[in-house]
C-alpha cells in the first residue's frame, strides 16, 4: 500500500473518531503512532521511534516531548502532541522550542491528531521558527498535502532538502493567505492597482468604489471557472472511457444532460479510500451518468462495487451490492459513506472471488 492510500485509511480513521479522543494519549495511540507508521517508520523500535524522549534543558529537568523519530542513532524528528479537541496554537510547542536547540533535529512537528504543524530552523539557525513552513488536515486531506508528507517519510527523508524547501513552502503559505484575504475582501492597494492598469485616466474615489465591486465578482468567477476545470480534469482521469461502452448497457452512453458534480467525484474518492483496504485504488474507477454515478471495480460494468444516488435535491443515498441486488442507503452527510465499509469490502470480497468477468 502506498503513501496516499495509507494516509486515505487514516483520514477514514480521523473522521470517524476525532470527536471522541478527548485525550493526548488517545489521539497519540489513534491517530499519531499510525501516521508515524504510514510514512514508514517503525514505531515498536526504540531505536526509531524514541516515546517520552527525554533531554534535559538548563533548569528544564525531566521535560519529555512525545515522539523523536531517528535516523542513523541521531534525532531527526521532535514531535509534541495534544488532545484532537485542542486548538493548536504556538504556546503548545514550549518544549519543542527548547529541545530544538538542543538536539540533531531540525524538524519539530506540532499535532492533535488532526492538524500537523511542521517546524524547521528557516529564520535562524539552530532556533525553530515560531510559525510552521507546512500544515496540513487530516480531515482535508489534498493531493498537493500528499505530495509534500511524502518528503518527511523513512524511504526518502533528506533534512537538508527539507530544509531547503521549508523557505518556499513558508512563503508559499504566507503568500496564500493574502491572496485569500485579497480575494475575500479586497484591499484599496490591490483595487487601485488593477484599475491603473485597465482604467484609462485618473482613477478616482469613484472609479476604485466601482473596481472593488468588479474585482470581487470577477475573482468569484475565475475560481468557478478555475474549479470546473479542475473538476473536468479529475473526471476525465478517473473516468476513462473505452468503445465498448456503448454495449455495457451500465451506463447511459449519451453524456449529453450528465454532469459530474464535486459531491459525487468526493463521494468517489471515499469508496476508493475504503477499497484501498483490500485492492490497489487504481482498480476503483467512476463512470457517472444520467440517474447515478456508478464506481467499479476494473472499469467493468459487470463489476459494480458501488453507485452514488445524488440527482435527488434533497436526498443524496448511496448504493451498496450482494450479487445482483442493490440496497439504497440514505447519506445525511457524505463522510456517511464510511458507515458502509462493510458493505462496500463485502463487496470486493464477493467481486474478487467470481470467476472472470461475473455479473453485477
Amino acid at each position: 500500500m502506498d503513501l496516499a492510500a495509507r494516509l486515505a485509511e487514516l483520514q477514514q480513521r480521523t473522521l470517524q473518531h476525532r470527536e471522541v479522543l478527548l485525550t493526548e494519549e488517545a489521539a497519540k495511540t489513534a491517530l499519531v503512532m499510525p501516521f508515524i507508521q504510514a510514512l514508514g517508520y517503525d514505531v515498536f523500535n526504540p531505536g526509531e521511534v524514541v516515546p517520552e524522549f527525554c533531554a534535559d534543558v538548563g533548569t528544564k529537568k525531566g521535560e519529555k516531548v512525545d515522539y523523536a523519530i531517528c535516523k542513523d542513532g541521531k534525532v531527526s524528528i521532535l514531535v509534541e502532541c495534544k488532545p484532537a479537541s485542542v486548538e493548536l496554537s504556538i504556546n503548545h510547542a514550549g518544549q519543542l522550542f527548547r529541545y530544538f536547540s538542543v538536539t540533531d533535529a531540525r524538524l519539530a512537528v506540532l499535532t492533535n491528531g488532526v492538524i500537523y504543524q511542521f517546524y524547521s530552523d528557516v529564520e535562524r539557525p539552530n532556533k525553530m521558527d515560531d510559525k510552521p513552513f507546512f500544515s496540513f488536515s487530516m480531515a482535508a486531506l489534498k493531493a498537493g498535502d500528499v505530495k509534500t508528507i511524502e518528503a518527511f517519510s523513512k524511504a526518502t527523508f533528506d533534512i537538508e532538502r527539507i530544509v531547503k524547501e521549508a523557505g518556499n513552502l513558508k512563503l508559499q503559505s504566507l503568500i496564500r493567505k493574502e491572496l485569500e484575504h485579497e480575494f475575500a475582501e479586497p484591499s484599496p492597494e490591490f483595487v487601485g492597482m488593477l484599475a491603473k492598469r485597465v482604467h484609462d485616466g485618473r482613477v478616482t474615489s469613484a472609479v476604485k468604489d466601482n473596481f472593488g465591486k468588479l474585482v470581487v465578482g470577477s475573482i468569484a468567477s475565475l475560481v468557478r471557472d478555475l474549479v470546473n476545470e479542475r473538476l473536468s480534469s479529475a473526471l476525465n482521469a478517473a473516468s476513462p472511457k473505452g468503445d465498448d461502452d456503448a454495449s455495457s448497457g451500465e451506463v447511459d452512453v449519451d453524456d449529453i444532460g450528465i454532469s459530474t458534480t464535486a459531491e459525487e467525484i468526493s463521494g468517489f474518492h471515499i469508496v476508493q479510500a475504503i477499497a484501498s483496504r483490500h485492492v490497489d485504488p487504481k482498480r476503483i474507477i467512476m463512470r457517472d451518468a444520467k440517474s447515478y454515478c456508478a464506481i467499479l471495480l476494473d472499469d467493468n460494468n459487470r463489476r459494480t462495487l458501488a453507485r452514488l444516488h445524488f440527482n435527488g435535491i434533497t436526498t443524496k443515498y448511496l448504493g451498496t451490492f450482494t450479487a445482483k441486488d442493490e440496497e439504497r442507503h440514505l447519506l445525511g452527510d457524505l463522510t456517511d459513506i464510511y458507515k458502509f465499509e462493510t458493505q462496500i469490502s463485502a463487496r470486493i470480497t464477493e467481486l474478487e472471488s467470481w470467476k472472470g468477468d461475473g455479473a453485477a
